[in-house]
């Protein structure tokens, strides 16, 4: 019986020794295949560095750019608004003459209106053109330097 109990022993341990070379076996390609997974992982973390990297430096060019945008249109923001100021004050003063040269029509007309109703009054004496039009244009100029005229 001592060898056939020693022939179990020294079989149990040599199917032991094979299961843990099996076993052995399955570990080494299972490191295999994390060792093959951690290099394509840091080339993929060292891919998604240069992408993080080159986003930042268009981020900050971006900013810059926007940056430079946002002075340019405030420039002509401003621009903008004094040239709208001097239209509207354009407008006023032409608004204005309008009024004026409406009140020397009006005037006018009632002048004739007069003249024709009273033709038995003395004739005016008919008015010089050149006279006229030197008025006009002493009242131009006065009003082209600034003064008022009227």
């Amino acid at each position: 019986m001592t060898h056939i109990t020693g022939l179990m022993i020294e079989a149990l341990v040599a199917i032991l020794l094979v299961l843990t070379i099996a076993y052995c076996i399955m570990l080494n390609t299972r490191l295999k295949r994390l060792k093959a997974d951690e290099s394509s992982l840091k080339a993929t973390i060292a891919e998604l560095i240069t992408a993080t990297e080159i986003a930042e430096r268009a981020i900050g060019g971006l900013k810059h750019t926007v940056r430079d945008c946002n002075e340019n249109l405030g420039a002509k923001i401003a621009l903008a608004n004094d040239y709208s100021d001097k239209l509207t004050q354009q407008i006023q003063l032409g608004e204005d003459i309008m009024r004026r040269v409406s009140k020397i029509a009006m005037a006018a007309r009632v002048n004739q209106a007069r003249e024709t109703q009273a033709p038995a009054a003395a004739p005016a004496a008919p008015a010089n053109p050149k006279a006229l039009v030197a008025a006009a244009q002493a009242f131009s100029e006065r009003r082209r330097a600034g003064s008022v005229a009227a």
